[in-house]
């Protein structure tokens, strides 16, 4: 064994098969062990796995095999979130159904997957596309409905005219379609939505108990909830109509010094009906920017309605504008302009030139100083009347409770969050199970007609949604009074279907979405792994469908995740040339790269960029099936896991993953060194073995993969340097074993060879002796005239003079004192001896 390599050609599938047959990861609910369910984020099926996948999925292996490898029932299973845009328009451009193209993705991505010896349960296996799934989340869809937390309002929405669809905020970039680049225009429609903001205080008060999760991550799921107190009171407008405003910060009160409405306020409408202008400027404003985002960092555009609004404190008659940068969405569509103390209105006053005035400094003998920009954070209270002197916090309540005394206004708390709308207008999504009837509404669709299923036979070659189109597929008769009715042609954005696939790998039953009960053996996940791209949208949702379901019996569990873990990216640098004026990039495929650049295979010269998150578009991606064929999938595995923390991004590059084939190769050499006859004691080996399993142990469960790697480098050194002795050959089956989870094919191979019984993926992780933990000798450094001089070795917590006598016993030391006299000796315990002459 110890002259012949370690072939994954023919030892990775011969494992995989063998998981396989005996069904070795498929969970059991029944089981009485201690139960772990670990999970990654579910990919999207676009047809290729890449090494950023390959990374995240092998952090989760390593955790699900030492699980089990501790005594727990593991559950780690795998499925697709498999709906969305990206398969309608690969369905366009290649003419086949979004079915085929997203189930032939599925088959090719799991190959992929399997060639890398992950133990998944594939047992559990979904696709969001299948009506299987979809019909279960369509019934849940109903029952929230029935408890008032679905519902059904016009709304303004982002519309891209190219795609013709709704799109949520997050994917309109630069006022811009995220899939078509098509200018987004606003548009008013009636939408389905699930009411997220009847869960705000308990979604806020939720993350003060995930302690598993990175600090960043809740902070970001803080902001985004957004809990502010603040004033809501009514401007009196000079045509004496109210106008009202909320604002987090009412000590900015006297700094007011325009007002601003949305767009489509009732205020901006009734101007506009009699002031062509006013229309005009309306119809600009919804060509523009529709995100908050966008509109921070959009020219900020107004125009003056005329109107004038009566400051409650001064009787300041204040401009009323019509601004781009306000949102109807948000508060009550109108704004108390503070421009020395915000920016956006900073950037208004400065463009239509209107006042602006500090009112708030760090301390008061700043009250005078200029502001250059607005000034947002706390202070005193300056130029403000009452209020000068007063701590912000304090002039906050002053405000509100003038206000309420006075009754022209009152304290409030308003929250960012707003309700989710899941209407989207295209094909490849849950069917939305509502039916709409003339004579009697919209009705659900009774769950024993359920899944609603989506239409084979359907045109996409035209802009707009399918359904809407399709001849019969929408001619339904009512539930209710058995009229002509047609169905709802919306289908449920699919972040509604990665919002409990969760749940439903956790329980399975073919009558019902899930079994309370069983679902409530496994969940919370005690290990999630995704990437920080997740971190508002995707985990909020879930958090709040899984307290929805609570709320309403479904489920017994109101947190879905316990520990959250966030990997960073893998990376590489990219390679590009100009051809015809613009920046071509090219794969790491097909480039040569030498010592002082990198070329083409022709010879031709490339730039090479910097190092950034790999991508399809920059062509700065590698094959995980090229590079597992040429190393196997443990070097890939162990590469993912080797030098950079977990959490940090991971420079791809050759070197890399060459050194981890060449480790490949020297763990097998040292496994064919297994000598069953060896004897002899080697106690020094065995403390360093016991150690080595307590400590590899701890960084798995702290994620801390790369600490674990150099432990077991350290630990193969030590056995390589070992004479032979049955700690040796002990060390060596420790070793296979602390390397099983990471290189699990490899470890299975050597446990053959070993002559063990069963499968590696069965076996029990290695006991330690807690004697063998303790140190009982220490390295103690010798000085003389401030240079170390020798080491020695001693028991630990040796006397002063026991460390006394070996230093000025040792050779070294008695040449480098050459006869000198010895004036004092200095002994730090366990440390340091110093020698003064």
């Amino acid at each position: 064994m110890s002259e012949t390599r370690f072939d994954p050609s023919q030892a990775d599938g011969r494992w995989q098969r063998a998981w396989d047959e005996a069904q070795t990861f498929r969970a059991d609910d029944a089981s009485e062990r201690p139960r772990c369910y670990v999970l990654e984020m579910f990919p999207y099926p676009s047809g290729r796995i890449h090494i950023g996948h390959v990374r995240n999925y092998t952090m989760g292996d390593v955790i699900a095999r030492y699980k089990r490898m501790r005594g727990h029932e593991v559950l780690h299973p795998m499925g697709w979130d498999a709906f969305g845009m990206p398969a309608e328009n690969a369905a366009i451009e290649q003419k086949v159904h979004p079915r085929s193209w997203t189930y032939q993705n599925i088959a090719n991505m799991k190959a992929q997957l399997k060639r890398l010896g992950f133990a998944l349960d594939w047992s559990r296996e979904l696709a969001t596309c299948d009506p299987a799934y979809y019909g279960h989340e369509q019934a849940l869809f109903i029952d929230l409905y029935e408890a008032g937390l679905v519902y059904r309002k016009e709304s303004a929405v982002n519309w891209d005219p190219v795609d013709q669809t709704v799109l949520a905020n997050e994917q309109v970039i630069d006022g811009k379609g995220w899939r078509s680049g098509a200018p987004v225009e606003k548009r008013k429609l009636s939408q389905w939505f699930l009411k997220i903001t009847a869960f705000a205080q308990e979604l806020l008060d939720g993350l003060d108990k995930l302690d598993g999760w990175p600090e960043k991550v809740r902070v970001m799921q803080e902001n985004w909830i957004g809990k502010s107190q603040g004033l809501q009171f009514g401007f009196t407008l000079s045509d004496g109509s109210k106008l009202e405003v909320y604002t987090t910060r009412p000590d900015t009160i006297f700094g007011a010094s325009f007002v601003a409405v949305a767009p489509d306020h009732p205020v901006a409408q009734a101007v506009a009906e009699n002031d062509p202008q006013a229309a005009a400027f309306i119809e600009l404003c919804k060509q523009g920017g529709t995100t908050a985002a966008e509109l921070e960092t959009a020219e900020k555009l107004g125009y003056d309605t005329g109107l004038k609004a009566i400051h409650p404190f001064t009787n300041d008659r204040l401009p009323v504008y019509i601004a781009n940068f306000v949102l109807m969405e948000y508060g009550t569509g109108a704004i108390m302009a503070v421009p020395g103390h915000d920016q956006r209105d900073f950037d208004f006053a400065s463009k239509y030139g209107l006042p602006i005035r500090r009112v708030i400094a760090p301390s008061a003998a700043e009250a005078g100083a200029p502001l250059s920009e607005a000034y947002t954070g706390d202070g005193v209270c300056v130029n403000s009347d009452f209020l000068d002197t007063m701590p912000t916090d304090v002039a906050k309540r002053e405000v509100i409770g003038r206000a309420e005394q006075h009754r022209w206004g009152e304290g409030r708390t308003v929250w960012r969050l707003r309700d989710w709308g899941v209407s989207r207008q295209r094909y490849w999504g849950t069917p939305i199970p509502f039916i709409h009837c003339e004579k009697c509404g919209v009705v659900a669709v009774p769950k024993d007609q359920l899944p609603v299923v989506l239409p084979e036979d359907v045109d996409i070659s035209q802009p707009g949604n399918p359904l809407v189109r399709h001849p019969t597929w929408k001619h339904v008769h009512c539930p209710s009074c058995g009229g002509a009715a047609v169905r709802e042609t919306d289908t449920l954005d699919t972040f509604v279907d990665s919002s409990w696939y969760f749940l439903r790998f956790a329980s399975q039953p073919a009558d019902k979405p899930f079994d309370p009960e069983v679902v409530a053996k496994w969940l919370p996940v005690d290990q999630y792994i995704g990437g920080i791209e997740h971190a508002i949208l995707h985990l909020l949702y879930a958090r709040f469908w899984t307290r929805a379901l609570a709320r309403i019996g479904k489920l017994e569990v109101t947190e879905p995740f316990a520990s959250l873990f966030t990997q960073g990216m893998v990376t590489h640098e990219t390679y590009s040339r100009e051809e015809h004026g613009r920046e071509v990039f090219y794969s790491p495929g097909d480039v040569l790269r030498t010592a002082t650049g990198a070329t083409l295979k022709d010879g031709s010269p490339l730039t090479i960029g910097r190092v950034i998150k790999m991508s399809k578009s920059k062509k700065n991606t590698v094959d995980p099936d090229e590079i597992v064929a040429r190393y196997g999938a443990d070097a890939v595995r162990w590469f993912m896991l080797s030098d950079s923390p977990p959490e940090r991004d991971l420079p791809w590059s050759e070197a890399g993953i060459e050194g981890c084939w060449r480790f490949v190769q020297r763990l097998w050499r040292l496994f064919g060194q297994h000598d069953a006859g060896a004897s002899g004691e080697d106690k020094a080996l065995a403390r360093k073995t016991h150690q080595a399993i307590a400590a590899v142990a701890e960084d798995i469960e702290a994620l801390a993969f790369n600490k674990a790697v150099a432990r077991i480098y350290e630990l193969t050194s030590a056995i390589e340097k070992a004479p032979p002795s049955a700690e040796r050959n002990a060390a060596i089956r420790t070793a296979l074993l602390l390397a099983a989870p990471m290189m699990p094919h490899l470890a299975e191979e050597g446990w053959a060879a070993l002559g063990q019984q069963g499968l590696v993926a069965d076996a029990s992780w290695p006991e330690t002796d807690p004697a063998l933990l303790v140190e009982d000798e220490v390295t103690i450094a010798i000085q003389h005239k401030g240079k170390l001089r020798d080491t020695l070795t001693a028991p630990k917590g040796a006397s002063t003079e026991a460390l006394e006598a070996l230093a000025l016993g040792s050779e070294k030391v008695q040449r480098s004192l050459g006869g000198a006299e010895v004036r004092k000796v200095i002994v730090v315990p366990d440390r340091l001896v110093n020698i003064v002459t």
